[in-house]
């Protein structure tokens, strides 16, 4: 893997750039937002309803990187329906929290029965009852919200639980709302070398009240024609509320150059 921006263009090692020491909770305890998203060069979020068909083997060095970062994954129900996601394993894995309003969700999956750190389900006070009850006999089930899930009651509850880094892995409704709500606070994006056309959503579906939302470039990575791009939020839109200061300004910016080959180095997990 090549760095094209910050600095001169040379080999990396991605620890430098994703295993970044600086995450931290706001000072009323909401914990960090980061969201690791994939999309194709002209914006599709998914191929075929699924965001694997753009990935490749460094972003998902990137996704396991990220995940070793978080102490808790969050992501909405309709990305663990679509991505088939599987229980979380590994070394002391984060545990991974569901989004869900409606709690249509399989409890005897392999994601909720299989998980070695317990999953959480975040859920509204309007949910129903007997589905509740459901979801608490293999999760830990949290409510956000007395009509619908607020991203903001859903990372306070996070924070009280003891989480200081949140890792956002979609879909494009969740992210949208977390926007909404100004609780990004980080976003890596790959951005694949590919045309996918179609009907796919972008990596945010819905409109943000106050769009355009700025974001300061922190760094462009590149492997194999793949982009790596971490930003931040951006100097000028001021701290995170509860924050005592804004994100790095973003660096002053380059021509990026042509690939060349050979020098690209993989992703360690």
């Amino acid at each position: 893997m090549r760095r094209l921006l910050p600095g001169p263009e040379e080999p990396v090692d991605p620890a430098e750039v994703y295993d970044a020491g600086d995450r931290a909770p706001a000072e009323d305890g909401r914990p960090w937002l980061l969201a690791n998203m994939v999309s194709s060069a002209d914006g599709a979020a998914t191929l075929t309803g699924r965001s694997g068909g753009l990935s490749s083997p460094a972003d998902r060095d990137l996704f396991h990187r990220l995940r070793g970062v978080a102490d808790l994954v969050l992501v909405g129900a309709s990305t663990v329906r679509a991505e088939g996601y599987g229980p979380a394993r590994g070394d002391d894995p984060p545990p991974i929290a569901v989004v869900s309003g409606s709690l249509a969700l399989d409890w005897g999956s392999r994601f909720f029965t299989e998980a070695e750190a317990r999953p959480i389900v975040v859920t509204s006070a309007a949910a129903d009852p007997e589905r509740v009850a459901e979801a608490e006999r293999v999760a830990d089930v949290v409510v956000a919200g007395d009509h619908r899930v607020e991203p903001r009651r859903a990372l306070a509850a996070f924070g009280e639980r003891g989480h200081r880094v949140v890792l956002c892995e979609g879909g494009p409704s969740l992210l949208a709302e977390i926007a909404t709500a100004d609780c990004l606070d980080e976003l890596c994006l790959t951005v694949a070398p590919l045309l996918a056309g179609g009907e796919s959503p972008r990596i945010l579906s819905g409109p943000l009240p106050n769009a355009p939302v700025s974001l300061g470039l922190a760094s462009v990575l590149e492997e194999d024609g793949v982009l790596f791009l971490r930003y931040l939020r951006a100097a000028d839109e001021g701290p995170r509320p509860g924050h005592s200061s804004a994100a790095p300004s973003r660096p002053a910016t380059r021509p990026l150059t042509s690939p060349e080959p050979a020098r690209a180095r993989s992703m360690a997990r």
